[in-house]
């Protein structure tokens, strides 16, 4: 079974002392494609070098809401342009978080809406972030949506049931990170089991949010696979199946990224 990391941060300072190995470790667990995820544009060259020294690796180009002050977007022209390199296969990530409030709201939304129009576009998927902001979030991707379409992930969904039904109906994704095998995550596992198959995605946001029974440890890929057997037995799949619909979703939606090879006989 070949899963897919769909949301990762390989160039964080917490892999530098042992990133071979980490990457040793993804591809022992089974993880054929990963996508290490821009949250600065001051950072998007270490993003790709790293997307471009790995055949199983891809990258995004975005600034994270929490970096709008200092590096947000009033325009989507430079994205746009770093877009076009092809290892680039995603614009963000971005969106809305008011529960640090690191940047100020209005900053956040314009940032927002400059990465919707890069993603329009491109014809590239948006990654959202979205935290204690539904509401806002909605009616931005609504407003945007109405003047034209884009594709979407809302990654390391922790949100309400509301934003997921108001995030599908505009045809987007929804990524499940290791988040859901919290112990506190009731009410997050039930929203898990109202969302359709066809939607989901997997990911770590490592080096974040290890899941049980790595929790409290660094996260890092290969964990993914701890995340798809916990969302399986949830949902009532076998864990091969629910990978294999996971990555076919993954390639639907992020259709510049190249399935890995199939091994040779």
């Amino acid at each position: 079974m070949s899963l897919v990391d769909s949301h990762c941060h390989l160039d964080f300072p917490a892999f530098e002392e042992d990133f071979d190995a980490v990457m040793a470790r993804a591809a022992n667990a089974g993880i054929g494609t990963m996508v290490t995820i821009c949250t600065h544009l001051s950072r998007f060259d270490n993003v790709l070098a790293i997307a471009r020294a790995h055949d199983d690796v891809y990258c995004t180009v975005g600034v994270h809401p929490h970096e709008a002050e200092e590096e947000g977007i009033e325009k989507p022209d430079r994205l746009i342009t770093l877009a076009q390199d092809e290892n680039v296969i995603g614009i963000g990530e971005t969106g809305l978080d008011y529960y640090y409030e690191h940047s100020p709201r209005n900053v956040q939304r314009q940032s927002f809406r400059a990465h919707i129009t890069a993603a329009r576009e491109t014809g590239l998927p948006l990654i959202v972030h979205t935290r204690d902001a539904d509401e806002d979030t909605t009616d931005i991707l609504r407003k945007e949506y109405a003047k034209g379409p884009f594709l979407g992930v809302i990654h390391c969904f922790s949100a309400s049931r509301q934003l997921a039904e108001d995030a599908l109906d505009l045809g987007m994704y929804i990524s499940i990170s290791g988040i859901a095998t919290f112990k506190q995550a009731d009410e997050l596992r039930d929203t898990i089991r109202g969302l359709p198959l066809d939607r989901l995605l997997v990911e770590t946001d490592a080096p974040y949010l290890a899941p049980v029974p790595m929790r409290g440890r660094r996260n890092e890929p290969a964990f993914v696979a701890h995340t798809t057997s916990f969302l399986a037995e949830l949902l009532g799949v076998d864990p091969a199946e629910l990978g294999r619909i996971t990555t076919e979703n993954f390639f639907r939606l992020f259709g510049k990224a190249q399935r890995p090879a199939a091994p040779a006989a």
